[in-house]
């Protein structure tokens, strides 16, 4: 899975609708990219060179002040006044501990999937959008990859070609009924194309390995043509190889001109793959560092901030946000 543009391996729905192209990776899969923290983006220090994307200075989706309730307690706030930003071309990181927000806030800007009195305000390219629900999210180019692959991501008891395909009925339907053989051809490119590994296009997707089920899920929200793409936890529980497999994915979509946000609870995986990373502690986000600053001293330091005043200053100079009181 090395060596060829991704504008030769993926299927034509992949690439940006500016006709970017798209530059070879050149990087080999030798060892585990987690444990040495090495990603594709550079080593896991922040030392490393990272392999050569197009990004763009503007914001291609911001976030501001957004805020989410508990749906079963709404009283209790778990994302608390959140603010980010990407970049075409970027792959950004979100860091922090169990609880800290990160799947909150990603579900709750994905069509409001998660949560109850949601607020805030998203825009796409610096025009307000809204997302309040999964087709408004979808339609202005986002995707969400799941944590939890196998509840939320796949229907495990259907096949390969159908999981594929669910999330963009409308491009494999003809007259609103679904054409057989568009679907089946539009499987067939991103099984090809990703190596997704499996005897039949009909065979459920449960009968898969992990990796093979990361890679069909992903495979579902590329077909979306999404602008902004959101993995939650992308390489959980899959094995060494499919690990830098997915880490190629995202450094070739980001050279695609893609943005994409990385949740992820392992370190070295955020170190070795983004070109920022944010941090989140008590359902705020409390600082955020640029590849060459960000270590896992640093992160850690803002993953466990007790902030007590807006504007406060971390010992790694980034800005804290004032903890809410409970």
């Amino acid at each position: 899975m090395v060596g060829r543009p991704l504008s030769s391996r993926y299927p034509e729905r992949t690439r940006p609708r500016d006709g970017t192209g798209l530059a070879q990776t050149g990087t080999t899969a030798q060892a585990d990219p987690a444990a040495q923290g090495s990603g594709p983006g550079g080593s896991g220090d922040g030392s490393g060179s990272a392999v050569p994307r197009p990004r763009a200075d503007a914001p291609l989706l911001e976030v501001r002040d957004w805020t989410v309730h508990h749906p079963a307690d709404p009283s209790r706030t778990v994302v608390n006044g959140a603010a980010l930003t990407l970049a075409r071309g970027e792959v950004v990181g979100l860091a922090g501990l169990m609880g800290a927000g990160r799947t909150e806030l990603a579900m709750s800007l994905f069509g409001r999937s998660w949560g109850t009195r949601i607020s805030g305000t998203v825009l796409k390219e610096g025009r307000p959008v809204s997302t309040s629900t999964v087709a408004a999210a979808i339609r202005h180019g986002l995707a969400y990859v799941p944590e939890d692959r196998k509840d939320l991501g796949l229907n495990l008891i259907q096949d390969v070609k159908t999981n594929t395909t669910a999330a963009a009925l409308g491009r494999v339907s003809r007259h609103g009924v679904v054409d057989s053989g568009r679907e089946r051809k539009v499987a067939e490119e991103y099984r090809t194309s990703l190596r997704i590994k499996t005897g039949s296009l009909e065979d459920p997707v449960g009968s898969l390995s992990g990796g093979n089920q990361q890679k069909v899920v992903l495979a579902r929200w590329m077909l979306t043509d999404p602008d902004v793409l959101i993995l939650d936890e992308p390489t959980r529980g899959i094995d060494v190889g499919a690990k830098y497999e997915i880490y190629q994915i995202i450094n070739e979509l980001a050279q695609a001109g893609k943005a994409v946000l990385v949740i992820s609870s392992e370190l070295p995986e955020l170190l070795g793959t983004c070109d920022r990373i944010y941090a989140m502690s008590q359902g705020r986000v409390t600082g955020q560092l640029p590849r060459a600053q960000a270590d896992q001293e640093g992160l850690m330091r803002l993953m466990t901030a007790e902030t007590t005043s807006p504007g406060a200053t971390t010992p790694t100079g980034t800005t804290t946000q004032r903890k809410e009181t409970r």
